[in-house]
């Protein structure tokens, strides 16, 4: 494996990293892909499995997951590399061996490293020692995947949105990793977001100031407010994530208390788009939404679900097999 210092490798960190473009172009091979996967055509797979053949993309979760961990060797496997699981209890990772001996050791041998972990320092610390690209699949600030996820997830059920056509994605939950991300990515695809959190929860000011930007150079809105019915006003999507993030379990009587009427319920959906579609990346808890509106005919969590799979193709494709290098995918 070619080494390549610290300034030539790009990272997949968070949406607002990325430039417009560039984020489409990630959503675009997204699409691209899945297409490809359901078309079972054995001369593109067999074209595709020899990108990476040969390759191993190691997987370091300091936290449990299903789809992360699903799709991420999933879409490992599609490009012939072989996807290499290192959970907590595998590596030495925070036992004997510090973040950057394990970064410096798994990275010499490794095409990729999809890092699921706590924080956001650790993300940070990765991308500085890593002599490969480095996936965030989540920490405690960001989420990218979800959010390219969503994004196709969104195109293929209501289209694409225009200043004709302005589609308003409404968050009703926590301020957290998969808003921060989502958000971002709505503005930038020209998408109005209305983000409602209980009194007392406020988004990241990075996050907003970053929005506000994308607003004024796009002609996008963002709304925040603690109200969730007039957040749910004229809605096209209506979505919502985990009260209690892993980690957060000894807070959750508090926090179910002050999400107290924060639950997607028929109310809300009432005041939608009469289209509207309902999203949550899951795992999904009854204090979130309510079983008729999570089951009802206007979710789409599963087929969100399964858009886990090539999102993360798409992030290998163009952080690991092009280098980062979006301007060839265009």
């Amino acid at each position: 494996m070619t080494s390549a210092t610290a300034a030539t490798i790009r990272h997949l960190v968070s949406i607002k990293d990325l430039s417009d473009d560039e984020f489409q172009i990630l959503v675009n091979r997204a699409e691209h892909y899945k297409k490809i996967f359901k078309n079972n055509d054995v001369t593109d797979a067999q074209k595709n499995h020899l990108k990476l053949l040969g390759k191993t993309i190691a997987l370091i979760f300091t936290k449990r997951s299903t789809r992360t961990r699903i799709s991420s060797e999933g879409a490992a496997a599609f490009f012939g590399a072989q996807p290499m699981f290192l959970g907590k209890e595998d590596i030495q990772l925070g036992v004997n061996e510090s973040f950057y001996d394990t970064t410096k050791v798994v990275s010499s041998m490794v095409s990729c490293i999809f890092a699921r972990v706590n924080k956001h320092e650790d993300i940070q610390a990765l991308c500085k020692d890593s002599a490969v690209p480095i996936i965030n699949s989540l920490c405690d600030m960001y989420h990218p995947l979800q959010a390219i996820c969503d994004m196709l997830t969104i195109k293929e059920h209501l289209g694409v949105s225009t200043s004709d056509k302005r589609l308003k994605i409404t968050w009703i939950g926590d301020a957290n990793n998969v808003i921060n991300d989502m958000a971002i990515a709505c503005l930038k695809l020209n998408m109005d977001v209305s983000i409602a959190t209980p009194v007392g929860i406020e988004m990241d000011q990075t996050i907003v100031d970053a929005a506000k930007k994308i607003c004024a150079k796009n002609g996008t809105s963002l709304e925040l407010t603690h109200d969730s019915k007039l957040a749910s006003k004229g809605a096209h999507v209506l979505v919502t994530d985990t009260f209690v993030s892993m980690g957060e379990e000894f807070a959750k009587e508090a926090k179910l208390k002050q999400f107290s009427g924060f639950q997607i319920n028929n109310e809300h959906a009432s005041l939608a788009d009469p289209n509207f579609k309902f999203m949550h990346c899951l795992p999904r808890h009854h204090e979130e939404v309510t079983d008729d509106v999570f089951y009802g005919e206007h979710s789409i969590v599963f087929d969100e679900a399964e858009n886990r799979l090539y999102a993360a193709m798409a992030a290998i494709d163009v952080f690991v097999i092009n280098k980062g290098n979006f301007h060839d995918l265009k």
